[in-house]
């Protein structure tokens, strides 16, 4: 078997983990991914050049690692490296199982990419937090307000001393909410609260979009003092991403992961998050999505927690960034939340705001006090004597954690 050598030792190969199963034994299938992923196909043929074949060097039970030589693969050309270790290999028959479940990258690969422009030093420094996560808020309802009304919202919560506010990763530039305008009001609002309290807020507005208008929107932004653009960076494609990152745009980049789930939740098929994790850690992302473990999202503690430490690892020349928890959050999870995650980390919530019986305004403040409460380890009720916002919070939402998101409406 040309792709099979259980004695080799990677060194400036690319590694790719595997978790397989299928008809035949594990030495022939492995192989054949090996194969199909490097140089190889069904027959043999002439000018094959057996030194640029991968190997499986390792297998476990269903876990297999294959070697890829650094010369299988063009440098800073993610899409190409997906064609390559995730390309053919998942249509091949035989299989029963096939998960990408890790890559390993040389220092050689890495250095190939310049990573983010910001890094969660810089975004600490911009926004003057330094010893709790960044809490922020995603516009709700998802889509139908209008760039007046989210400006009026924007105003609520920023002024109650919320750090960061989204657009959701569905709303972009529909009639009834245009870009430039929306960008414009809540811009305003920006100004009007950091003349307020001496700090701007950040405002990701989505510029997701076909490559060209996507570029001309983060230009628009730019061009008139936005401090983070958003992008849905699965749906976009690494090819857009990485041509939209390789200008330096001195703003935040928030990366959504919409439709991920489609590709990593299955236990049979796909690609592990924590692969497009580094992936997008490479094309220079500055905050990324990575679950809450206690939210609506599915995604277990073990493989957020991984996720989020790499995130926040030195990794060659690239910068650490900020891991997102959004998806079902609210004042009574935090404690629990910041538990696990920890302080490095940015914290977004939508129902859990705009949701609160005394406004969005209290909403933002009992976030900011169940995040406090979660980094000084005051227990929740006993911070919330002092904290009316935080103690109305308690009331409505207290036990309604991840079993209950079943898409009930809570009334």
């Amino acid at each position: 078997m040309d792709y099979l050598d259980l004695k080799y030792t990677p060194k400036e190969d690319i590694v790719c983990t595997f978790i397989l199963k299928g008809k035949e034994d594990k030495k022939t299938l492995s192989s054949k991914i090996a194969g199909e992923s490097s140089t190889g196909t069904w027959t043999k043929v002439l000018y094959s050049k057996k030194e640029l074949n991968a190997k499986v060097f390792s297998i476990n039970k269903d876990t297999i690692k294959i070697a890829y030589p650094l010369e299988l693969f063009e440098k800073g050309n993610i899409p190409q490296l997906l064609s390559s270790v995730a390309g053919n290999i998942f249509g091949m028959r035989g299989i029963d199982k096939l998960i990408l479940r890790d890559i390993d990258f040389p220092k050689k690969y890495v250095e190939a990419f310049k990573g983010p422009e910001l890094g969660i030093s810089e975004i600490r420094k911009k926004t003057g937090i330094k010893e709790r996560p960044i809490v922020g808020t995603i516009f709700k309802p998802k889509l139908g307000m209008s760039p007046k009304q989210m400006a009026e919202n924007a105003y609520l919560v920023f002024s109650a001393g919320l750090d960061f506010a989204k657009d959701d990763e569905n709303l972009s530039n529909q009639d009834f909410c245009k870009f430039k305008e929306r960008f414009n009001l809540i811009t305003k609002v920006l100004d009007k609260v950091e003349n307020e309290r001496g700090r701007r807020p950040i405002y990701a507005i989505n510029i997701t979009a076909p490559y060209d208008e996507m570029v001309k929107r983060a230009e628009f932004a730019k061009e008139n003092n936005g401090n983070c653009i958003m992008v849905d960076a699965i749906t976009l494609g690494f090819s857009s991403l990485q041509s939209l990152l390789s200008k330096k745009w001195g703003m935040l980049i928030h990366c959504h992961r919409a439709m991920h789930g489609a590709i990593t939740r299955s236990r049979d098929f796909g690609i592990s998050m924590l692969v497009f994790a580094k992936l997008l850690r490479l094309t220079g992302v500055t905050e990324l999505h990575t679950g809450t473990v206690v939210g609506k999202m599915e995604g277990s503690k073990e493989e957020v927690v991984e996720i989020n430490n790499f995130l926040r690892k030195e990794w060659f020349n690239i910068k650490p960034i900020f891991p997102t928890a959004s998806g079902g959050l609210h004042p009574v999870l935090m404690p629990e939340l910041i538990k696990i995650l920890g302080k490095d980390l940015m914290i977004t919530s939508g129902g859990g705001i705009w949701g609160h019986e005394m406004g969005a305004a209290s909403g933002a403040k009992a976030m900011l006090q169940a995040v406090d409460a979660g980094v000084k380890n005051i227990p929740i009720n006993e911070y919330a004597r002092t904290h009316k916002e935080l103690e109305s919070a308690i009331k409505s939402w207290k036990g309604f954690e991840k079993e209950n998101y079943n898409y009930k409406i809570k009334h």
